[in-house]
C-alpha cells in the first residue's frame, strides 16, 4: 500500500506541471466545450511562440542560479531596430527615407547581433565584474529601454510607431502552411519548435549544457572541477541575449510593427513560465519540456479564461497564487532534499 501511495505522489511530483496544464483545459473546456477546438489550440500556440523562445532565453539564465531583467527591453529594442529597416518603400512615414532595399536576413541578423551583444554585457558584468545577476540585468535593462527610446525618437520618427512592414518580413510572423484555416502550421510556431529543439540540444546533449546545470548546482564546486565559470557564463547569457533578439523580430513581424514600448514586462512572465515549468529558483534544475509547458499554462490562462469570460483582474490572482504555489513547491523539495 505503502509503496503504491509512494508510487502516486512520485508521479504527481514528476509530472505536476503536465496535470496542472491539463486541469486548465478540462475546466475550461467543461465551461465552455468549444474551447476544445482545433483553431483555439492554434490561436493558444500562435501567441504563445515568441513567449516560448523568450523563456527558453531566460531557462538558461534561472538554471545557473541567475535571472535576466534586460529580456523584455532587448525583445523591444530588437523589435524596433529591425521593424526600421524593413518598411515597404512607398509607406507614408519612413523611418529610413533614404535607405536602399535591404536583404531579408541582414535586419534580421543585426537584431539578433545586437540581442546577442546586450547578453555578452550581461555575461561580463556578473562573470567578470561579480556584479549579481538581479542587479547586472537590472541596469543593462534601464540602459537598454533608454538607448531604444534615443534611437526610436530620431529624426523623422520622433517617437510615431512604425507601421508598414514589408511583406516577407510580417509573413514570418503571420504566413503558415496549408490552407488557411485552423488545420494551417504558422511559421512562427514551427520556428518555435526549432529553436526549441536546438536548446533540448545545448542542455542535454553539449558540454556547455553540463556546465551550465553543475554552476547551478554549486558554483565553487563547478570552479574546483576546472570548469571555466567565467567563460561559461558569458556564453550562457549571450545565448539568451541572442534568443530575446530573435523574440523581437517575430514579435515585430507578427504585430505588424514596433514601438518602444514592446516587450515590457516580457521578462516577468518568462520568469514565471520557467519557475511554474519546473526550473528552480536555486538553480541546477530545469528541462526544456518544462518550461514549454509553463509558457502553455500561461497562454491557456491568458486565451482561455479570457474565452470563458473571465475578468482579467481575477486573471492576475489566479496567474499569482500558481507562481507562489509553484515557488513554494519547488523550495519545499529543495529543503526536503537538504
Amino acid at each position: 500500500m505503502n509503496s503504491n501511495t509512494n508510487r502516486i505522489g512520485n508521479f504527481m511530483t514528476q509530472n505536476a506541471i503536465y496535470i496542472v496544464l491539463i486541469v486548465l483545459v478540462v475546466g475550461i473546456a467543461i465551461k465552455d466545450p468549444s474551447f476544445l477546438n482545433i483553431g483555439i489550440l492554434r490561436d493558444i500556440l500562435l501567441q504563445s511562440s515568441t513567449r516560448a523562445i523568450i523563456a527558453l532565453g531566460a531557462g538558461f539564465i534561472l538554471i545557473t542560479a541567475g535571472t535576466d531583467l534586460s529580456a523584455g527591453r532587448v525583445v523591444g529594442f530588437t523589435a524596433v531596430l529591425s521593424a526600421s529597416l524593413l518598411q515597404r518603400p512607398d509607406y507614408a512615414r519612413l523611418f529610413f527615407p533614404d535607405l536602399p532595399h535591404l536583404p531579408l536576413w541582414l535586419p534580421i541578423a543585426l537584431a539578433i547581433a545586437a540581442g546577442l551583444v546586450v547578453g555578452l554585457i550581461n555575461g561580463f558584468i556578473v562573470a567578470k565584474l561579480s556584479v549579481p545577476p538581479f542587479i547586472a540585468t537590472l541596469g543593462t535593462m534601464v540602459a537598454v529601454y533608454g538607448v531604444n527610446s534615443i534611437y526610436f525618437d530620431m529624426k523623422p520618427n520622433q517617437s510615431q510607431p512604425i507601421g508598414g512592414l514589408r511583406p516577407d518580413f510580417t509573413t514570418l510572423g503571420t504566413g503558415f502552411i496549408g490552407k488557411s484555416g485552423p488545420y494551417s502550421i504558422p511559421y512562427i510556431v514551427i520556428i518555435a519548435i526549432v529553436i526549441a529543439a536546438i536548446v533540448w540540444v545545448i542542455f542535454n546533449k553539449t558540454r556547455l549544457g553540463k556546465n551550465m546545470y553543475a554552476i547551478g548546482g554549486n558554483i565553487q564546486a563547478a570552479k574546483v572541477s576546472g570548469i571555466n565559470v567565467g567563460r561559461n557564463l558569458m556564453a550562457i547569457y549571450a545565448i539568451a541575449g541572442a534568443l530575446y533578439g530573435l523574440a523581437g523580430v517575430l514579435e515585430a513581424a507578427r504585430t505588424g510593427g514596433a514601438t518602444n514600448n514592446y516587450g515590457n514586462m516580457y521578462e516577468l512572465d518568462a520568469i514565471a513560465a520557467c519557475v511554474v515549468g519546473g526550473v528552480s529558483t536555486s538553480g541546477g534544475i530545469g528541462t526544456v519540456p518544462g518550461i514549454l509547458a509553463g509558457v502553455l499554462i500561461f497562454g491557456v490562462i491568458n486565451y482561455g479564461l479570457t474565452f470563458i469570460g473571465v475578468s482579467p483582474y481575477w486573471q492576475l490572482i489566479i496567474k499569482g497564487a500558481i507562481i507562489v504555489a509553484a515557488v513554494a513547491f519547488d523550495i519545499r523539495k529543495y529543503l526536503t532534499k537538504k
